[in-house]
């Protein structure tokens, strides 16, 4: 009992490093006073934004080889990069000291590290903690990582609404302070026993109300993170925020309750196994062993070769092709060529490079999740361009607010699936929908609804695209190997960050040369009006549509995969 309960004491603490590390979201509120005060150009900027993109990227891979250590040093290790990194900015802008470019390149380089840090630790605390409902931890502590600006913005207008600056210094101090709260419950982790089935969905039914608690917080955060209030009314919001990241603590009375919720509440769910998609080892392996005992008992048919595919219906078929024949049509062959037979079927690195369906999973987040991030770092130009710099950390807390939505909303498909099931790429293609919409939007018109709806909009499809991305990965190319393999296709954020950061900077500075409506602040040089991002969300918006074909072509090759499984699945309880 005391094992069940600390482990969601542990969970609490995860949601709190996730609430409050979330600083790749807050760029945008003091990019603008960086590039002031380092009298850099707008393609300058963007390569700042690119080494902290960069830093999260190579976050990945140290924080894996880190898992060695104890959780509590890679704990440290991250707030200590992160009071460094954002630290010294916080003194430059204010003017305190002075550094060249290079030196501010690898500040940014740093501070992206440190937040990939925090998210290992939080991924190996869910892993060794609710191996069972991994999914649905993941996906809730992920979620957190959204409200990070919303939060930062009720701090900074409690202490001084008129300072950007302070934004840098809440990042270098509160995940510096978060990381001691939670040591706690980190150091004392339980050792703990594998849970029958029942007590796995007590679980699930204790993350459903806790998802609950989270959108009840995400929504708090949407209404009350907008407004610019005076401190003492600041001071009030935030403390309601507070309290609602502290309300989960709650939990562990729930599971030493949980006998009187048997009898009084449980008894009047019933459930037909888990509702929820929950692809751990052992479903892997049973799923894995049907396939091949059911493929052994089908031949080769011919002198052809045979591939087998998936029906419609899920059962194995064989499809003969001769030695002189091809399977007509281009989008046939597009479909058929190479096509995944089974969920979780381990892909080392060589073999993932060389399948199709991997290319067009990573085109699909380039295209849509990583296009989103670039947004992001943008935002604060944006709206500057737009003459809506008074607005910059409302736009930046709409975005952050969503993105914590679409993280949230990427685990309804696990708990919708006992009612309705769909194929994790096909909710993967639904997410990346919003995103070329939200573009052309913004290409149409400059008004300040539409650049609040467009914000809204790729913050809430990115956000989904990052949460849903792990599990995919999981499910597609393996459990054991989705370390190496997820570090492998989150390689195209920094890439993206510097093409599309980039692209968007050579319009922008482009027209700067035209001179129209520009003013020069400080050192550095502001286009101003609608033609500084026209062009850029035009080709974003081309570029997001892209992704989504790729997406669509991914959904339609892997279907028959997840309908096997499924069908595994609930064949196998029936037993």
């Amino acid at each position: 009992m005391v094992g069940q309960s600390r482990k969601w004491m542990i969970l609490v603490a995860t949601i709190w490093i996730q609430a409050f590390t979330g600083t790749n979201f807050d760029f945008s509120a003091y990019s603008s006073s960086l590039k002031s005060v380092l009298g850099i150009s707008q393609v300058q900027l963007t390569y700042l934004a690119v080494a902290s993109d960069l830093g999260k990227a190579f976050g990945w891979s140290s924080g894996l080889t880190l898992m060695y250590f104890p959780l509590w040093v890679v704990l440290f290790m991250a707030a200590f990069m992160g009071f460094l990194g954002y630290g010294i900015q916080w003194l430059l802008i204010r003017n305190v000291l002075t550094l060249p470019y290079f030196l501010v390149f690898l500040l940014c380089l740093l501070a992206g590290c440190s937040i990939c840090w925090f998210n290992t630790v939080c991924f190996v605390l869910c892993n060794r903690n609710f191996p069972a409902n991994r999914p649905l931890a993941i996906s809730l502590t992920v979620s957190f990582n959204g409200v990070s600006a919303a939060l930062y913005t009720l701090a900074a207008n409690a202490i001084d609404p008129a300072s950007d600056a302070l934004y840098l210094l809440l990042n270098a101090l509160i995940p510096l302070l978060t990381s001691f709260v939670s040591l706690i419950p980190i150091l004392c982790q339980p050792s703990l026993d594998p849970l029958p089935p029942d007590a796995v969905r007590r679980d699930s039914l204790i993350f459903l109300l806790l998802n609950f608690l989270a959108v009840v917080t995400g929504i708090y955060l949407l209404i009350f993170g907008f407004t610019t209030t005076n401190g003492t009314t600041a001071r009030i919001l935030l403390s309601g925020a507070i309290f609602l990241l502290i309300f989960p603590l709650c939990i562990p009375g729930v599971v030493y309750a949980k006998n009187w919720f048997l009898r009084t509440v449980h008894s009047c769910f019933h459930f037909d196994g888990s509702g929820f998609i929950l692809v751990d080892a052992d479903d892997l392996e049973l799923h894995k062993e049907l396939i091949s005992r059911h493929a052994s008992s089908i031949g080769p048919t011919g002198n052809g070769s045979s591939t087998h595919l998936l029906s419609d219906n899920g059962s194995a078929i064989a499809i003969t092709r001769q030695k002189t024949g091809e399977i007509e049509g281009c989008c046939q062959r597009m479909l058929v060529r190479d096509q995944l037979e089974m969920l979780g079927q381990e892909h080392p690195a060589g073999v993932l490079v060389c399948k199709f369906d991997f290319w067009l999973y990573y085109l699909a987040y380039f295209c849509g999740g990583t296009i989103g991030l670039v947004y992001s770092n943008n935002l604060g130009q944006i709206a500057q361009s737009l003459g809506q710099s008074s607005n910059t950390t409302t736009l930046l807390t709409l975005y952050s607010s969503f993105s914590f939505f679409g993280r949230l909303l990427s685990a309804v498909p696990d708990y919708i699936r006992a009612k309705f099931y769909f194929a994790r790429t096909g909710w993967l293609t639904i997410a990346l929908l919003p995103t070329p919409i939200a573009f052309f939007l913004l290409a149409s018109s400059d008004s300040a609804i539409v650049l609040h709806v467009g914000t809204a909009l790729v913050g809430l499809s990115s956000g989904f695209i990052f949460a849903a991305a792990v599990s995919i990965t999981t499910e597609l190319f393996g459990p054991n190997s989705v370390g190496v393999n997820h570090n492998i296709l989150i390689t195209n954020i920094p890439i993206g960050s510097l093409v599309y950061g980039c692209l968007a900077a050579l319009v922008y500075d482009a027209n700067i040369s035209y001179g129209l409506g520009n003013i020069l602040m400080s050192d550095s040089a502001v286009c101003m009006g609608r033609q500084c991002y026209f062009l850029t969300f035009l080709l974003w918006g081309c570029i997001s549509v892209l992704g989504l074909v790729c997406s669509v072509l991914l959904f339609l090759r892997t279907r028959h995969a997840y309908d096997l499984f499924e069908q595994n699945r609930i064949s196998t309880q029936l037993y």
